[in-house]
């Protein structure tokens, strides 16, 4: 679990069904509320990558106990996305 208010760096490595690496286009990291209900969308670029594993340090909400991320983008001309999500709590 993570604290609310606190940073977290969400990270996503896009790959093949047979685990090749690869790097889509339009990349996109989306939240979502429990209920599926989008919160923020941001677009990402060559600053939130190290390698191709894409990042984004961000600050998890005080309103929310947990939030599900998704991370998307286009490759080979069809959809790639990871999804996952954070419990938080207000302090352990």
């Amino acid at each position: 679990m993570a604290l609310a208010g606190d940073t977290v760096r969400l990270k996503c490595h896009f790959k093949t069904f047979d685990g090749q690496s690869v790097e889509p286009t339009d990349v996109k990291l989306t939240i979502y509320d429990t209920n599926k209900q989008q919160i923020e969308q941001v677009t990402l670029d060559d600053t939130n990558k190290e390698g191709v594993v894409y990042f984004v340090d961000y600050v998890l909400p005080m309103n929310q106990s947990e939030i599900i991320f998704e991370f998307s983008g286009v490759y080979n001309n069809k959809p790639i996305l990871v999804r996952d999500s954070v419990k938080i709590q207000f302090s352990k």
